[in-house]
């Protein structure tokens, strides 16, 4: 692996922090009418209006990985009460959409992602350093059920391939990035390990317009983009941790799908950034493709 110099601001310029006051926030999301939502670990829901948080749901929990679908909802993963919320905006509403099968509840849940048939997959992260981990699936109209027990090792951010038939997910302990193949009966294939990243400790994973991956680090305050032609790249780096601080989760925003939008769950805030990529749109699916 190409090492990446960690010490040195990268592109910070690029970077500006916005949303000041929100909860230290895990993750984000950006609905398909551009609204931009993260989540607080006091179990808050917050839109961010012109740069600004308003709380519109609070649960009592601790947010992590939020997604959205083609209804405008938000969905968010509570790993104190091991569960995922929905949120309705046009009704102002939060409902529990999804918890584990009985007698089998979730660990760690963490972050969600859909699929384009309106899958819903779940990175359940285990305890830190134990190879516990586990994906699970919600697959339209059938009971949540586990993905693969593969991905061990605090399987953590999780994206959807473009055309569907990949699960990418970023392990934590020890960092990789890694993919999953989705067979076409649903089923997973063997993880394969994309990159070693050995004491990085990679969070958040989006796909970009050319197929490369976009990676967000935790630790070091690193952003960088991985390809097989390419190598693992730094986009932005913050040794100070202040305009990049713990990023975990993040999402492209704009007409363009160039601006990102990161979480700090190390900070009271939300990073902007535009450092040339253009990411893909997320998998967006609607009522009938999830099974509402």
């Amino acid at each position: 692996m190409k090492m990446i110099d960690t010490t040195k601001k990268l592109n910070l310029d690029k970077v500006e922090i916005i949303a000041g006051g929100v909860d230290h926030s895990e993750g984000v999301t950006v609905t398909p009418n551009q609204t931009i939502y993260c989540g607080g670990e006091a179990g808050q829901i917050y839109r961010i209006d012109n740069d600004a948080p308003v709380e519109v749901a609070n649960v009592k929990g601790f947010m992590l990985g939020l997604a959205s679908d083609a209804e405008n909802r938000v969905y968010a993963v509570d790993n104190a009460n091991k569960c995922v919320w929905r949120y309705d905006p046009i009704k102002n509403a939060t409902e529990k959409w999804l918890e584990g099968p009985k007698g089998n509840p979730f660990n760690v849940p963490n972050h969600g992602v859909f699929g384009p048939d309106g899958s819903y997959y779940l990175s359940d992260s285990g305890d830190w350093a134990k190879a516990d981990g586990k994906v699970w699936v919600k697959r339209p109209g059938k009971p949540v059920e586990i993905f693969t027990n593969e991905s061990r090792n605090f399987p953590n951010g999780n994206a959807v391939s473009k055309d569907g038939t990949k699960l990418y997910v970023v392990e934590s302990e020890p960092g990789a990035i890694c993919e999953i193949e989705i067979k076409p009966d649903g089923n997973a294939g063997a993880r394969k390990v994309l990159v070693d990243l050995g004491l990085l400790v990679p969070d958040g994973i989006r796909v970009a317009a050319d197929d490369s991956l976009i990676v967000s680090f935790y630790a070091p305050n690193l952003v960088a983009r991985w390809s097989p032609e390419g190598g693992l790249e730094a986009l932005a780096n913050d040794p100070q941790a202040v305009f990049l601080a713990a990023p975990t989760n993040f999402e492209f925003f704009g007409a363009n799908l160039d601006v990102m939008i990161f979480s700090s769950l190390a900070r009271w805030q939300l990073s902007r950034a535009k450092l040339g990529i253009k990411g893909s749109k997320p998998h967006y699916p609607d009522k009938k493709a999830i099974g509402d």
